[in-house]
Parts: structure tokens; C-alpha cells; sequence
């Protein structure tokens, strides 16, 4: 009988987990069992997992866009933590809802420093243990945003672009490793990455959530429970989600589809 895989035989590598997806993420591995390390640049919220998760959790707070503290974490991680068989590349951020005329090129080069280069950072540190030991999952966190463009999407919808590119290569380089490849691309989801993209703006987060039924974090962690957790031979390469009230450009909001603002 083929069975789904026990997740409390795993050990999950979370970035970008002091809040949204990554905090789900590592909340519902812990609830079925698993080891998780939750990484991230806010320590204060990684206590407070650790607080809530208790032993199962190791926290590291750390910025995935510096290369060298990605290689010492992985370097320094405890015996009990150092067979990691589930990395989920959460780590990223789009900053800004300029057009790209009128964006900011600081802007530009800190989402291209974290969504690409800290998610391959990631990757090439961890990839080598899993290769020796003949088994893992590579979880990629992308968008739609990486299919579909919209205004003021330029350089984020662009890198999410790039994690889809970079998950399906990746996949094809791995072939016969017993490692698995998976990209997960939401739509939109109410975590605090949508206040980021508003900056920090609160009020104007919530008239733009007026009337719209969201996705949460706890779907797409869910979505990723369940691609990891599938038997061994199964690979999830692409898992695309919206919530019912999107579609690819109008808001489904009472009253009728609306166009984006």
C-alpha cells in the first residue's frame, strides 16, 4: 500500500518565518510531529514561536540576503537539527506600488536582494546535505505574479518569475536524487506582506481588502503540508492558488467584479 509520508520523521528549514506563511508553516509541521528551524530578521517573533512551539523549534535570527550568515547557520545548527529534509524558501517581499517609472531603484534592488538572491543563497547552502543523504523537498515560495503581470508588479512579479524558472531547472538538475522540487504561487493572501506593499499603510490595506474574501496563511502552509507529505514518488512541480474572489485582473467584491485600483 502506498502511503503518505510521516512528517514527524521530518526536519523543516523555514526563512522568513517571524510572521505570515513562514510562521503557518512552521506551526503546522510542529503540529504533525516535526522538528522545524525557524529563520528570520526579527527575533523578538522567532521567541515568540519558539515560546508557543517549545522543543521541536529551533530559532536562528538571521538576514537570508547575507550569504555568509545563511552558510554559518547551516554550518552551526545543532546534531538534533542538522538532517533537514524539508527547506521551505519562504523569505521575500515586494516593496512599493509604483509604476516603474516612478519607483524607487532602492526599492528594486532590495526585493532582487531578498526574493532571488536570499532564496538562492538557501538553496546552494542546503542542497549539498540533501544530495548526500539521498532524500529531501525544496519548497519555493513564488506568485502569480510570476505569470501573470499587472501595473506596479514590475520588479516583484519579475523575481517570482525567476523562482518559477529557478524551480523547474532545479528539478530537472536534481533528477534521480530522490529530492523534490515544489513552487508554491499564491494569489492573494491577508498577511502582513500586503501591509509591506502598501507601506505599512493599515487603512489602506483594509479598503483594499473591503469586500474580498482573502486567502490566509494557514491555506498555503496547508498547501505545503500536503505537497510534502505526499508519497515519495510524487512531485508536486507547480501548485497555483487564488482565493474565490480573484480572478486573473477584476475583484470579485460585493455588489460585482471590480477592476484593480
Amino acid at each position: 500500500m502506498i502511503t503518505m509520508l510521516d512528517a514527524k520523521m521530518f526536519t523543516a528549514f523555514v526563512t522568513g518565518a517571524t510572521s505570515g506563511i513562514g510562521a503557518a508553516t512552521c506551526r503546522r509541521f510542529a503540529a504533525a510531529g516535526a522538528k522545524v528551524i525557524a529563520t528570520g530578521r526579527r527575533t523578538d517573533r522567532l521567541q515568540a514561536l519558539k515560546a508557543d512551539l517549545g522543543e521541536p523549534c529551533h530559532i536562528i535570527p538571521f538576514d537570508v540576503r547575507d550569504r555568509a550568515a545563511v552558510e554559518q547557520t547551516v554550518a552551526e545548527l545543532p546534531d538534533g537539527f542538522r538532517r533537514i529534509n524539508v527547506v521551505v524558501a519562504n523569505a521575500g517581499h515586494g516593496i512599493g506600488m509604483q509604476l516603474a517609472q516612478e519607483a524607487d531603484i532602492a526599492d528594486w534592488e532590495d526585493m532582487v536582494a531578498t526574493n532571488i538572491n536570499g532564496m538562492l543563497y538557501t538553496v546552494h547552502t542546503l542542497l549539498p546535505g540533501m544530495l548526500e543523504r539521498g532524500e529531501g523537498h525544496i519548497v519555493l515560495l513564488g506568485s502569480i505574479a510570476g505569470d501573470y503581470p499587472i501595473p506596479a508588479g514590475n520588479v516583484y512579479g519579475a523575481s517570482k518569475a525567476f523562482v518559477k524558472q529557478f524551480a523547474l531547472n532545479l528539478r530537472a538538475d536534481v533528477l534521480g536524487s530522490n529530492i523534490r522540487v515544489t513552487n508554491i504561487e499564491p494569489g492573494l493572501t491577508d498577511t502582513d506582506f500586503m501591509l509591506v506593499r502598501f507601506g505599512g499603510d493599515a487603512e489602506r490595506k483594509e479598503r483594499f481588502n473591503q469586500g474580498l474574501t482573502l486567502m490566509t496563511a494557514e491555506d498555503i502552509a496547508e498547501c505545503i503540508f500536503w505537497s510534502c507529505t505526499l508519497p515519495r514518488h510524487v512531485n508536486i512541480n507547480r501548485m497555483q492558488m487564488m482565493p474565490v474572489t480573484q480572478a486573473f485582473s477584476p475583484f470579485a467584491r460585493s455588489g460585482g467584479p471590480t477592476p484593480v485600483q
